[in-house]
Protein backbone atom coordinates (compact mmCIF):
# COMPACT_ATOMS: atom_id res chain seq x y z
CA UNK A 1 0.00 0.00 0.00
CA UNK A 2 1.40 3.25 -0.99
CA UNK A 3 2.03 5.64 2.02
CA UNK A 4 0.26 8.35 2.71
CA UNK A 5 2.04 11.66 2.38
CA UNK A 6 2.00 15.45 1.35
CA UNK A 7 0.70 18.78 2.86
CA UNK A 8 -3.31 19.39 3.99
CA UNK A 9 -4.72 22.67 4.67
CA UNK A 10 -6.86 22.17 7.42
CA UNK A 11 -9.29 24.76 8.89
CA UNK A 12 -8.31 24.75 12.82
CA UNK A 13 -12.08 24.71 14.94
CA UNK A 14 -12.04 27.13 18.18
CA UNK A 15 -10.87 26.17 21.74
CA UNK A 16 -8.68 23.19 20.26
CA UNK A 17 -4.84 23.16 20.23
CA UNK A 18 -2.70 22.63 17.18
CA UNK A 19 -1.55 20.11 18.39
CA UNK A 20 -5.11 18.03 19.12
CA UNK A 21 -5.48 18.81 15.26
CA UNK A 22 -2.55 16.72 14.34
CA UNK A 23 -4.17 14.02 16.23
CA UNK A 24 -7.19 14.01 14.67
CA UNK A 25 -5.54 13.84 11.76
CA UNK A 26 -3.34 10.52 12.39
CA UNK A 27 -6.07 9.20 13.47
CA UNK A 28 -7.93 9.70 10.08
CA UNK A 29 -4.76 8.77 8.15
CA UNK A 30 -3.51 6.27 10.53
CA UNK A 31 -0.03 7.42 10.26
CA UNK A 32 2.15 9.03 13.03
CA UNK A 33 3.98 10.71 11.12
CA UNK A 34 2.05 14.39 11.18
CA UNK A 35 3.31 17.99 12.25
CA UNK A 36 2.08 21.12 11.58
CA UNK A 37 3.47 24.76 10.51
CA UNK A 38 3.00 27.39 12.51
CA UNK A 39 0.86 27.12 15.92
CA UNK A 40 -2.94 28.53 16.73
CA UNK A 41 -3.59 29.49 19.56
CA UNK A 42 -6.95 27.46 21.10
CA UNK A 43 -9.10 30.20 20.71
CA UNK A 44 -8.18 31.20 16.90
CA UNK A 45 -9.42 29.33 14.13
CA UNK A 46 -8.20 28.87 10.38
CA UNK A 47 -5.39 27.75 8.45
CA UNK A 48 -3.50 25.20 9.49
CA UNK A 49 -0.48 23.67 7.37
CA UNK A 50 -0.22 19.89 8.23
CA UNK A 51 2.94 18.08 7.28
CA UNK A 52 1.76 14.15 6.40
CA UNK A 53 5.05 11.53 5.95
CA UNK A 54 7.72 13.02 4.46
CA UNK A 55 6.33 16.32 4.39
CA UNK A 56 6.75 16.96 7.82
CA UNK A 57 10.55 17.47 7.08
CA UNK A 58 9.44 20.64 4.70
CA UNK A 59 7.21 22.46 7.08
CA UNK A 60 10.11 24.01 7.81
CA UNK A 61 10.46 26.10 4.76
CA UNK A 62 6.72 27.53 5.51
CA UNK A 63 7.76 29.42 8.48
CA UNK A 64 8.75 31.93 6.72
CA UNK A 65 5.59 33.02 4.82
CA UNK A 66 3.71 36.14 5.72
CA UNK A 67 0.32 35.44 7.32
CA UNK A 68 -2.82 37.18 7.02
CA UNK A 69 -5.48 37.01 9.65
CA UNK A 70 -9.00 39.07 10.32
CA UNK A 71 -9.61 39.57 13.77
CA UNK A 72 -11.60 41.54 16.05
CA UNK A 73 -10.32 43.67 19.64
CA UNK A 74 -12.34 45.25 22.48
CA UNK A 75 -10.97 48.32 23.63
CA UNK A 76 -11.10 49.06 27.35
CA UNK A 77 -10.51 45.98 28.84
CA UNK A 78 -6.63 44.71 29.31
CA UNK A 79 -6.26 40.43 30.50
CA UNK A 80 -3.87 38.51 31.89
CA UNK A 81 -3.46 36.42 28.15
CA UNK A 82 -3.79 39.79 26.16
CA UNK A 83 -6.96 37.57 24.96
CA UNK A 84 -10.92 36.73 25.55
CA UNK A 85 -9.85 33.51 27.64
CA UNK A 86 -7.73 35.68 30.08
CA UNK A 87 -9.06 37.27 33.40
CA UNK A 88 -9.55 40.89 33.63
CA UNK A 89 -7.06 42.91 34.79
CA UNK A 90 -7.46 46.46 33.66
CA UNK A 91 -10.84 48.71 32.73
CA UNK A 92 -10.84 51.76 30.98
CA UNK A 93 -13.58 54.36 29.18
CA UNK A 94 -13.44 54.25 25.88
CA UNK A 95 -13.91 57.54 24.34
CA UNK A 96 -11.70 57.41 20.73
CA UNK A 97 -12.66 57.75 17.25
CA UNK A 98 -12.26 55.33 13.94
CA UNK A 99 -9.70 57.20 12.83
CA UNK A 100 -7.69 57.23 16.04
CA UNK A 101 -8.00 53.18 16.07
CA UNK A 102 -6.58 53.15 12.74
CA UNK A 103 -4.06 55.72 13.45
CA UNK A 104 -2.84 53.27 15.80
CA UNK A 105 -3.06 50.02 13.71
CA UNK A 106 -0.88 51.48 10.83
CA UNK A 107 1.27 52.95 13.85
CA UNK A 108 3.12 49.12 14.31
CA UNK A 109 3.75 48.42 10.23
CA UNK A 110 6.92 48.08 9.40
CA UNK A 111 9.87 45.94 11.14
CA UNK A 112 9.95 45.76 15.17
CA UNK A 113 11.09 43.58 17.88
CA UNK A 114 8.29 41.87 19.83
CA UNK A 115 8.62 40.08 23.33
CA UNK A 116 6.33 37.03 23.10
CA UNK A 117 3.73 37.05 25.99
CA UNK A 118 3.80 35.68 29.08
CA UNK A 119 1.02 33.00 28.02
CA UNK A 120 2.97 31.55 25.29
CA UNK A 121 4.57 28.34 23.91
CA UNK A 122 8.04 30.50 23.83
CA UNK A 123 11.05 28.93 26.02
CA UNK A 124 12.84 30.50 28.71
CA UNK A 125 15.77 28.10 29.44
CA UNK A 126 14.08 25.04 28.37
CA UNK A 127 10.09 26.12 30.02
CA UNK A 128 7.16 27.33 28.56
CA UNK A 129 5.98 30.46 29.54
CA UNK A 130 2.55 29.66 30.03
CA UNK A 131 3.93 27.04 32.34
CA UNK A 132 5.55 29.54 34.71
CA UNK A 133 2.86 32.01 34.09
CA UNK A 134 0.04 29.42 35.63
CA UNK A 135 2.44 28.88 38.63
CA UNK A 136 3.06 32.26 39.33
CA UNK A 137 5.88 32.73 38.32
CA UNK A 138 6.93 35.46 35.57
CA UNK A 139 9.13 34.72 32.97
CA UNK A 140 10.54 37.03 30.12
CA UNK A 141 11.75 35.53 26.71
CA UNK A 142 13.85 37.76 24.69
CA UNK A 143 12.30 40.02 22.02
CA UNK A 144 11.82 39.26 18.23
CA UNK A 145 11.91 40.76 15.13
CA UNK A 146 8.87 40.98 13.42
CA UNK A 147 7.19 42.50 10.65
CA UNK A 148 3.55 43.96 9.87
CA UNK A 149 3.18 44.33 5.83
CA UNK A 150 -0.68 45.75 7.06
CA UNK A 151 -2.88 46.46 9.76
CA UNK A 152 -6.29 48.10 9.06
CA UNK A 153 -9.18 48.51 10.70
CA UNK A 154 -12.41 47.14 9.02
CA UNK A 155 -15.10 48.62 10.90
CA UNK A 156 -15.68 50.08 14.49
CA UNK A 157 -18.80 50.29 16.82
CA UNK A 158 -17.04 51.18 20.27
CA UNK A 159 -15.60 49.56 21.69
CA UNK A 160 -15.36 46.93 19.18
CA UNK A 161 -13.31 47.02 16.38
CA UNK A 162 -12.23 44.53 13.45
CA UNK A 163 -9.23 44.08 11.68
CA UNK A 164 -7.39 42.47 9.15
CA UNK A 165 -3.38 42.19 9.20
CA UNK A 166 -0.41 40.87 7.33
CA UNK A 167 2.65 40.13 9.30
CA UNK A 168 5.49 37.54 9.33
CA UNK A 169 5.43 34.43 10.55
CA UNK A 170 5.97 34.57 14.71
CA UNK A 171 4.17 37.24 15.31
CA UNK A 172 1.72 37.46 18.01
CA UNK A 173 -1.52 39.20 17.20
CA UNK A 174 -2.71 39.42 20.39
CA UNK A 175 0.30 41.51 21.68
CA UNK A 176 -0.22 43.85 18.70
CA UNK A 177 -4.03 44.19 20.10
CA UNK A 178 -2.58 45.46 23.31
CA UNK A 179 -0.25 47.82 21.72
CA UNK A 180 -2.99 49.29 19.79
CA UNK A 181 -4.95 49.79 23.57
CA UNK A 182 -1.82 51.12 25.06
CA UNK A 183 -1.32 53.56 22.22
CA UNK A 184 -5.07 54.78 22.77
CA UNK A 185 -4.47 54.85 26.70
CA UNK A 186 -7.57 52.60 27.31
CA UNK A 187 -6.41 49.22 26.70
CA UNK A 188 -7.39 46.80 24.82
CA UNK A 189 -7.53 42.87 24.33
CA UNK A 190 -7.76 40.24 21.42
CA UNK A 191 -11.39 39.25 21.18
CA UNK A 192 -11.02 36.57 18.10
CA UNK A 193 -8.93 35.91 15.64
CA UNK A 194 -9.05 33.94 12.10
CA UNK A 195 -6.01 32.85 9.71
CA UNK A 196 -6.80 33.35 6.52
CA UNK A 197 -3.87 32.70 4.18
CA UNK A 198 -0.32 31.45 4.83
CA UNK A 199 1.30 32.89 1.51
CA UNK A 200 -0.64 31.81 -1.06
CA UNK A 201 -2.55 28.86 0.67
CA UNK A 202 -6.26 30.07 1.51
CA UNK A 203 -8.78 28.98 4.25
CA UNK A 204 -11.32 28.53 1.57
CA UNK A 205 -9.18 25.91 0.33
CA UNK A 206 -8.74 24.11 3.94
CA UNK A 207 -10.97 21.18 5.01
CA UNK A 208 -11.72 20.32 9.05
CA UNK A 209 -9.35 18.31 10.47
CA UNK A 210 -11.70 15.44 10.39
CA UNK A 211 -12.55 15.08 7.35
CA UNK A 212 -8.60 16.88 5.69
CA UNK A 213 -8.74 14.60 2.55
CA UNK A 214 -5.65 13.62 0.56
CA UNK A 215 -2.71 15.65 0.83
CA UNK A 216 -1.61 17.52 -1.77
CA UNK A 217 1.60 16.26 -3.11
CA UNK A 218 5.16 16.69 -1.55
CA UNK A 219 6.05 19.44 -4.21
CA UNK A 220 3.27 21.97 -2.80
CA UNK A 221 5.32 22.40 0.46
CA UNK A 222 8.10 23.58 -1.82
CA UNK A 223 6.11 25.06 -4.17
CA UNK A 224 7.03 29.08 -2.83
CA UNK A 225 10.40 28.13 -3.01
CA UNK A 226 12.84 29.02 -6.47
CA UNK A 227 12.99 25.81 -8.49
CA UNK A 228 16.29 23.79 -9.83
CA UNK A 229 16.03 20.83 -12.26
CA UNK A 230 18.61 19.11 -12.54
CA UNK A 231 20.51 16.22 -14.71
CA UNK A 232 20.92 12.86 -14.57
CA UNK A 233 24.18 12.75 -12.82
CA UNK A 234 22.91 16.15 -10.90
CA UNK A 235 19.87 14.20 -10.04
CA UNK A 236 21.76 10.85 -8.47
CA UNK A 237 24.46 12.91 -6.37
CA UNK A 238 21.73 15.22 -4.99
CA UNK A 239 19.80 12.03 -3.95
CA UNK A 240 22.74 10.87 -1.82
CA UNK A 241 23.14 14.48 -0.27
CA UNK A 242 26.27 15.43 -1.84
CA UNK A 243 27.25 19.14 -2.83
CA UNK A 244 26.50 20.38 -6.25
CA UNK A 245 27.77 23.77 -7.59
CA UNK A 246 25.65 26.99 -6.53
CA UNK A 247 23.07 27.75 -8.35
CA UNK A 248 23.12 31.70 -7.56
CA UNK A 249 19.91 31.50 -5.92
CA UNK A 250 19.11 33.41 -2.51
CA UNK A 251 17.82 31.11 0.14
CA UNK A 252 16.66 27.92 -0.23
CA UNK A 253 15.12 26.21 -3.15
CA UNK A 254 13.51 23.11 -4.06
CA UNK A 255 15.53 20.32 -6.63
CA UNK A 256 14.06 18.25 -9.30
CA UNK A 257 15.44 15.19 -10.76
CA UNK A 258 14.46 14.94 -14.61
CA UNK A 259 11.82 13.04 -14.28
CA UNK A 260 10.13 15.96 -12.28
CA UNK A 261 10.32 14.21 -8.23
CA UNK A 262 11.17 16.61 -5.87
CA UNK A 263 14.54 15.41 -4.43
CA UNK A 264 15.26 17.85 -1.35
CA UNK A 265 16.01 21.44 -0.41
CA UNK A 266 19.30 22.91 -1.02
CA UNK A 267 20.94 26.07 -0.22
CA UNK A 268 23.94 27.76 -1.80
CA UNK A 269 27.12 28.15 0.62
CA UNK A 270 29.81 30.26 -1.24
CA UNK A 271 31.33 27.47 -4.05
CA UNK A 272 28.76 25.11 -3.12
CA UNK A 273 25.18 24.11 -2.45
CA UNK A 274 24.25 22.09 0.68
CA UNK A 275 21.29 19.76 1.18
CA UNK A 276 19.31 21.21 3.74
CA UNK A 277 16.44 18.25 3.13
CA UNK A 278 17.36 14.93 1.09
CA UNK A 279 13.66 12.86 0.62
CA UNK A 280 14.60 9.57 0.81
CA UNK A 281 12.72 7.31 -1.85
CA UNK A 282 9.74 5.40 -0.26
Amino acid sequence: MTAVEGLLLVDKPRGVTSHDVVDVVRRGLATRKVGHAGTLDPMATGLLLIGVGRATRLLRFLGALPKTYEGALRLGIETTTLDADGDVVREAAVDVTAAEVGNAMRALVGESLQRPPAYSAAKVGGRKLYEAAREGERLEAEPRTIRVDAFDLLSYDAPDATFRVVCSGGTYVRVLAAEVGTALSCGAHLGALRRTAIGSYAVDDAAPPEDAGEPLPLEAAVSHLPRLDLDADEAEAASHGRPLGPAGLTGPYGVFGPDGRLIGVYEDDGPRARPQVILAPL
